[in-house]
């Protein structure tokens, strides 16, 4: 903000030239900005238009009117903001080219940024942070350059363009390292390093701001050194709550600022009250609340006030202190303090908050109207994202009081303000308390809980659109970002027009019961079966324990054992009725912790599920325009590494990756190969530009997790991570009938231990663009992948289906070796089966 804002990068000075009456009116504006009173700002901005305009001063008129745009977005009124903000711009166009005026008008282009990217204009604000970018480079002022580099990297996230994005911020990071050392380079690696914590490259992040603390501590500058700890903080706690904590600690001691302290210390309490340190917590609630009470009234300190809340609400009354009366008060005096800021977003946040307090305490009635008055609030400021926590308590409130008609409509406008979201929610406020696991699954998980205590045809499409809906929101919180949307087709009208054998069947993980529901092929009513008194810890420990017996070559009757009890739970019901309607093909949509082992595996007694039905697995409702392979020239590009990278030396080699790509030419595929050295991401890039390739086979070490940064293949230049892979496979800009028909992955795994990894193995299928991906979840023994790749490339020579052929190379290897269930059944089809 011109004069005004403490987020957007070089504040400007108000231009020496300006009049007294205006210069007093933005300062005071910019004082009460500062301090989070953001409605007492907008008379005093406006007042200092109405000078400007009366005086014939567009300058200063433009000046004041970028601070008003700022504020309002501040307030989450985007078309005030909007109107402030073109109103501005137009003045700057018409006047005079001074060094000023591109000061100014460069630094307006940042609040126009700022606001584009709030209201998901990304394009916009790329071109917009651009402009900006040259207008400092004409004033060579490099550091708000840089910043503007930094911010472009960030929409270029938004936009789906992650290699170009981190491209971006890498050129950043060597600009930094060429600065001398001082303050300006300390908040540089700081912004590089929150931004690349925003894009998932949280080792590099922590990297750039470690570089950052050290610099700051040779400066003996604490304000910086603890706004650094506090950013570092916030970058391990993901991976390491003990280390967060103790950078938590030391930026508290190390500011000397109230805000950034109480800032440290709540991130620092909720992490403890993760982990049940009661006397901690109740030490350092001590320390906060008279910090709390000394702070002058902003949105921060009412947003503080509520996160102190809300961590105290998470203590287990039954074994601490209960903090009931405590915590009432704290959210009263939050509630206050909104109204007399006139903040109708904190005011909303605040009594909804207070409203949790009473559903907890089983308080319907006052839960109610308090919910209904934070939903109101919500709804006048157009925000979604407080919304729809609001119409999931309605919804639950209702539920507790067995008012089911009322509950689910509430579940739903919950489910669609969030769809609405998509990109907001990924990236999140530290002041306000978020996980996806705690505050986003629950409402489709409810709503779909709610839907099937009646499951009429209209509650069942919907519960298997809300679970789909779900796993769609899963990916976007992996990307942090939406997913790509592309073409799709409903998976119901493939089944019914394009193969008549091939049944879906959704599962859907509750508490306490598994749910299914059956789409047969020409038949327009869903079936649904269920699982009743089958806790979802008894689901979880057996499908964990199958999952660890698969790759144990001695574990054949454990596996048995394990794998007909799932098999009692999804199919024994359901099998009568496909055998019935003659399905040869199963398409499944999984759910929770089902989607960790492969549905091939499951045992009937005698038989096991892949010896009598092609498999497939579907991410949910709708595939990428779905067309037989068979009517597709096969044509493969394949890319593979023997030797690992020099610093994978933990990995073993793959010797069996030539016999492999051998194989796909004996049978008949015409194959380019990138072998070792060959296989790098650029030559990958490049040979995928050169032809449009119906098969990219990838044959190299992986990893899919349920953590973004450590999902990755590796190429002889090192790793290419989900992101990066997924721009490669889509660089040549292919039409939607080009897209890459198969991407075969034959040498990956699943994270040990995580029991969420395949939304790695989504997320793969996802990027790639590919309208079907193969993959392997865990490493098998070389030759048996050799083998298996050429009968599987067999298969598709003959015309089979992609599930049959897969079908057909795992039979081969069980009869083989019938007793090593894990040698075949490691692999899966992602996708369009035909």
């Amino acid at each position: 903000m011109i004069a005004i804002c403490v987020s957007m990068p070089a504040i400007a000075m108000i231009p020496p030239n300006l009049i007294i009456q205006v210069s007093n009116s933005l300062q005071i504006g910019k004082e009460l900005y500062d301090a989070g009173r953001f409605t007492e700002a907008i008379p005093v901005l406006k007042q200092a238009i109405q000078q400007a305009q009366q005086q014939n001063q567009p300058l200063q008129q433009a000046i004041a009117l970028s601070n008003l745009s700022l504020t309002y977005q501040k307030l989450g009124d985007w078309t005030a903001a909007t109107a402030a903000i073109e109103q501005s711009l137009k003045l700057i166009e018409t006047s005079s080219n001074t060094t000023e005026h591109r000061k100014i008008l460069a630094q307006s282009l940042q609040i126009q940024a700022s606001l584009q990217m709030s209201i998901g204009q990304a394009e916009a604000a790329l071109d917009s942070l651009q402009r900006s970018e040259k207008l400092h480079l004409q004033l060579n002022d490099q550091d708000s350059a840089l910043r503007d580099r930094i911010q472009q990297a960030q929409a270029l996230q938004a936009l789906g363009f992650y290699r170009r994005a981190l491209n971006l911020l890498n050129a950043s990071t060597t600009t930094l390292h060429t600065q001398s050392n001082s303050v300006a380079k300390v908040v540089g690696l700081r912004s590089l390093g929150d931004a690349l914590r925003s894009v998932g490259e949280l080792q590099q992040s922590e990297r750039v701001l470690l570089q950052s603390l050290k610099i700051a501590e040779s400066l003996k500058a604490p304000t910086e050194i603890a706004a650094t700890l506090l950013s570092l903080g916030n970058t391990v706690r993901q991976d390491n709550p003990t280390r967060a904590i103790q950078f938590y600690q030391q930026a508290a001691q190390q500011t000397t600022s109230p805000q950034t302290r109480v800032r440290s210390q709540l991130n620092q309490l909720n992490l403890q009250v993760i982990a049940n340190q009661q006397t901690e917590v109740n030490r350092l609630t001590a320390e906060i609340l008279p910090q709390l009470e000394s702070l002058s009234p902003s949105r921060s300190t009412v947003y503080a006030k509520v996160n102190l809340a809300q961590s105290l609400m998470k203590l287990d009354c039954e074994k601490a202190h209960c903090r009931k009366i405590e915590v009432a008060k704290i959210l009263a005096q939050a509630v206050e303090q909104a109204r007399s800021l006139k903040d109708s977003r904190a005011e909303s946040y605040a009594t909804g908050s207070l409203a949790q307090l009473y559903e907890r305490d089983r308080q319907f009635q006052p839960a109610q109207l308090l919910t209904e008055k934070a939903l109101l609030l919500s709804r006048e400021i157009d925000a979604a994202d407080l919304a729809y926590q609001w119409q999931w308590q309605l919804g639950r409130l209702f539920k507790q009081q067995e008012q089911v008609n009322q509950a689910i409509p509430a579940y739903l406008a919950a489910v669609q303000s969030l769809q609405s979201l998509r990109n907001d929610l990924a990236v999140t406020n530290r002041e306000v308390q978020f996980s996806f696991r705690d505050s986003v699954e629950p409402v489709y998980r409810q709503a779909v809980e709610l839907l099937l205590q009646a499951p009429t045809q209209d509650h069942l499409k919907q519960a298997r659109s809300l679970i789909e809906s779900l796993q769609l929101a899963e990916l976007d919180n992996f990307f942090r970002e939406a997913c790509i949307n592309t073409q799709t087709v409903l998976l119901d009208q493939v089944v019914d027009r394009q193969s008549t054998k091939a049944a879906v069947i959704y599962s859907i993980v509750a508490q306490n019961q598994l749910n299914l529901v059956l789409k047969l092929p020409d038949q327009p009513d869903l079936q649904f079966y269920s699982v009743p008194n089958l806790p979802i810890e008894q689901v979880r420990s057996t499908v964990t324990e199958l999952r660890q017996k698969l790759v144990d070559p001695s574990a054949l009757r454990e596996i048995q054992k394990l794998s007909n009890q799932v098999y009692g739970w999804m199919m024994a019901e359901i099998e009568p009725t496909l055998q019935k309607n003659q399905v040869k093909t199963l398409v499944f949509v999984l759910d929770g912790d089902l989607r960790s082992i492969p549905m091939s595996a499951l045992y009937d007694g005698e038989k096991f599920l892949m010896q009598k039905y092609a498999i497939a697995l579907s991410p949910g409702l709708q595939l990428l325009t779905p067309q037989p392979l068979s009517s597709t020239p096969l044509k493969a590009l394949a890319a593979g590494l023997v030797n690992p990278p020099p610093e994978f030396q933990d990995l073993s080699p793959l010797p069996g990756i030539e016999t492999e790509f051998a194989l796909m030419t004996e049978v008949g595929v015409p194959t380019r190969k990138l072998l070792n050295d060959a296989f790098r991401s650029r030559t990958l890039e490049q040979e995928i530009n050169t032809d449009p390739y119906s098969i990219v086979h990838l044959a190299t070490h992986g990893r899919f997790s349920s953590k973004l940064e450590e999902t990755f293949i590796l190429a002889a230049d090192g790793r290419i991570g989900v992101n990066q892979l997924g721009e490669l496979l889509r660089s040549r800009g292919q039409s939607r009938t080009e897209a890459i028909e198969l991407l075969v992955l034959s040498a990956c795994e699943t994270a040990a231990g995580d029991n969420r990894a395949t939304l790695g193995l989504a997320g793969v299928a996802l990027k790639s663009g590919a309208r079907s991906t193969l993959a392997s979840l865990w490493t098998v023994e070389d030759d048996s992948t050799a083998q298996f790749v050429g009968e599987f490339y067999k298969g598709l020579k003959a015309k089979l289906t992609k599930a049959e052929a897969l079908q057909q190379a795992q039979q081969t290897l069980f009869r083989q070796n019938p007793r090593y269930v894990g040698r075949w059944a490691a692999y899966v089809l992602i996708g369009n089966w035909l």
